[in-house]
C-alpha cells in the first residue's frame, strides 16, 4: 500500500486545500463586484494567481518519493472525511488545469462571451471542483466533486451554446453524463458497502482503506463495469461517445469542451482509483476492453473523415485518439502508465489549441463548415499556424510532447499485445494526421470562392496573438523537453507497474 507525507513536511501551509479555496475566493469576489468593468482583469488576476500555485506545488513536489505527499486530512460526517495528497500524475494534471483554466478566462473575453460577471465566477467553480478531484484519495468525494462540474459545465453549455439546436446538446449531455455517474456512484457505493462488511459496519470510500480490502466473491466484475463504463463515458471511449458529436457541434465551440475533453479526467481517474482497486479484474477484462478501443480507432477516424463541420471532426478524432490512449494504458506496464498520462497531457493542450482557434474563426465567419471557409491563412496566419501545431501534436510529430507519448504506448502495446494491436495503433495514428491535416488545408489553404474572397476577415487581435502563442510555447516546450515530465510521474507509477507485473505472470 501507498504511504503518505503530511504537508507540515514540505509546505508551510496546506497547499492543496488552497488551491481548493482560492477559485471559489475568486467566485464569491466576482459575484460581490458583478457589476464592476474590473471583472475581467479581477477573473483573470484570480485565475493566474491559481496557476501560480500550481507552480509552487511543483517547487514542494519531491520526484523521487513513490509516496503521495503533501497529504491533508479533516474529519466530516463519517465516511464523507476530507483526504487529499498528490503524487507526480495529480500535480502535472493541476498544472495542466491552472493553465488551462486560465487561457479559458482570456479566451472569454475575447470570445465575448458575456456577461463575464456570470462566465468568468462559473470558470473559476469549474477550477475549484478539477483541482478538488485531482487531488482527492477519497473516491465518494472525488464522485461528488465529479457530479458538481458535470453541472456546472452543463450551464455553461446552456447558456453560452453557438446553435439554434442547444436544447438537443444539453438533453444529450445530461442523458449520458447522469447515466456515467449514476453507474460510478453505484460502484462507488458497493466498494464502501464491501469494505463495511469486512470492517464491522465502518464504511470507507479512502483509496488507501479499500485497497486493503479484497471485493467479495462475485461482485469483482459487477463493481469494475461500473466503475470502468461510468468513467468510460466521460473519456469517452466507444462505443460510449454518443453525446460529443452532437455537443461539440451544438454546444458552446471551446469553453465547455476544453473541461470535458482537454482534460482527461476519466483516465486520471482509472489510474488512480480503479486500476489499482481491481488488478485482478482489470487483468481478466483487458483483451476485450482493448478489442473495444482497436475497434474504436478505426471507427472514429473513418466517420473523421466524412464530416463537413469542423467541430464534428474534431469531436470524432477525439474518439479516435481516446482509442489509442486506451490501448497505450490498458497495456499495463510501466511505459503504458506513463504513455497515458503524457498523451493525455499532450491531448489537453492540442485539443484545447484546436478549439481556441475554431472558436477565433468563428468569430470571424460564423460558421465552421468548411465549404464555407478557404483562405484563412491569408488573414489570420498565426491563428493557422496554432491549428496546424496542435493537430501535428495529436498525431504526435517530433518536436511536440505528443511524440514521446506515441512512442510509449506503441512500445507498451508490443510488449504488452504483439504487432496486431500495435501496428492497428499506429494505422490509427496515421488515420488521425491525414483527416486533420486535410482540415487544415481545407479550412486554411484552400482558395476561396467568390462569395467567400468579398468577407472581409478581421485580422487577429493582440489577446489572440496572446492565446495562440502561448499554446504554441507551451507545446513545443514540453515537446522538445519532455524529460523532467517523465521524471516527474516515473516514481508515482512504479507502484502501478509493480502491482501488474506481479498480477501479469
Amino acid at each position: 500500500m501507498m504511504h503518505e507525507i503530511h504537508w507540515s513536511a514540505q509546505a508551510g501551509f496546506p497547499i492543496l486545500s488552497a488551491l481548493q479555496l482560492l477559485p471559489l475566493l475568486g467566485m464569491a469576489t466576482l459575484l460581490g463586484w458583478r457589476e464592476s468593468r474590473a471583472v475581467p482583469l479581477l477573473g483573470t488576476g484570480f485565475a493566474l494567481l491559481e496557476l501560480l500555485l500550481a507552480l509552487l506545488l511543483l517547487n514542494f513536489f519531491d520526484p523521487t518519493q513513490e509516496a503521495m505527499q503533501l497529504a491533508e486530512r479533516m474529519p466530516l460526517f463519517g465516511p464523507l472525511a476530507y483526504h487529499a495528497a498528490v503524487d507526480g500524475v495529480s500535480v502535472i494534471f493541476i498544472l495542466l488545469t491552472a493553465l488551462l483554466c486560465l487561457l479559458v478566462v482570456i479566451y472569454g473575453q475575447v470570445r465575448e462571451l458575456t456577461p463575464h460577471a456570470l462566465f468568468m465566477p462559473l470558470v473559476l467553480a469549474v477550477e475549484s471542483a478539477l483541482m478538488g478531484m485531482f487531488t482527492s484519495v477519497d473516491l465518494l468525494w472525488f464522485t461528488l466533486l465529479s457530479a458538481m462540474e458535470l453541472g456546472l459545465v452543463g450551464f455553461l453549455i446552456a447558456r453560452w451554446s453557438t446553435s439554434p439546436e442547444s436544447e438537443l446538446a444539453q438533453a444529450r449531455y445530461y442523458q449520458f453524463m447522469g447515466t456515467g455517474l449514476l453507474l460510478l456512484l453505484t460502484g462507488v457505493i458497493m466498494l464502501g458497502w464491501n469494505y463495511a462488511d469486512a470492517n464491522a459496519g465502518r464504511w470507507s470510500f479512502d483509496l488507501f482503506e479499500l485497497q486493503q480490502t479484497k471485493v467479495a466473491p462475485n461482485f469483482p466484475s459487477v463493481i469494475f463495469f461500473l466503475l470502468f463504463y461510468g468513467l468510460a463515458v466521460r473519456i469517452p471511449l466507444f462505443p460510449l461517445h454518443g453525446w460529443l458529436p452532437v455537443v461539440a457541434e451544438h454546444g458552446t465551440v471551446a469553453a465547455a469542451p476544453v473541461f470535458l475533453i482537454g482534460l482527461k479526467i476519466g483516465i486520471y481517474a482509472m489510474l488512480r482509483f480503479l486500476l489499482p482497486l481491481m488488478p485482478e479484474t482489470v487483468l481478466q477484462w483487458q483483451p476485450f476492453i482493448v478489442a473495444f478501443a482497436v475497434a474504436g480507432v478505426f471507427y472514429a477516424a473513418l466517420l473523421a473523415m466524412l464530416q463537413v463541420n469542423l467541430r464534428r471532426l474534431l469531436a470524432f478524432a477525439v474518439v479516435s485518439h481516446t482509442s489509442v490512449l486506451l490501448i497505450g494504458m490498458f497495456s499495463l506496464n510501466l511505459a503504458a502508465f506513463e504513455s497515458s498520462v503524457m498523451l493525455s497531457v499532450n491531448f489537453g493542450l492540442a485539443i484545447t489549441t484546436l478549439l481556441f482557434m475554431l472558436g477565433f474563426v468563428y468569430r470571424r465567419t460564423h460558421t465552421l463548415l468548411m465549404a464555407r471557409l478557404g483562405g484563412l491563412f491569408d488573414h489570420i496566419p498565426l491563428i493557422g499556424i496554432a491549428f496546424l501545431i496542435g493537430g501535428l501534436a495529436i498525431v504526435g510529430m517530433p518536436g511536440t510532447p505528443g511524440f514521446n507519448a506515441v512512442h510509449l504506448t506503441l512500445e507498451a502495446a508490443i510488449h504488452r499485445f504483439g504487432a496486431l494491436v500495435t501496428i492497428a495503433a499506429a494505422l490509427g495514428n496515421v488515420a488521425a494526421a491525414g483527416f486533420l491535416l486535410w482540415a487544415f488545408q481545407r479550412s486554411f489553404l484552400a482558395p476561396q470562392d467568390e462569395t467567400q474572397a468579398a468577407l472581409k476577415v478581421e485580422p487577429t487581435s493582440p489577446v489572440e496573438k496572446l492565446i495562440a502563442g502561448v499554446m504554441i510555447l507551451v507545446m513545443l516546450s514540453a515537446g522538445f523537453y519532455s524529460e523532467p515530465w517523465l521524471g516527474l510521474i516515473e516514481n508515482s507509477l512504479e507502484g502501478l507497474n509493480t502491482l501488474y507485473g506481479a498480477g501479469a505472470h
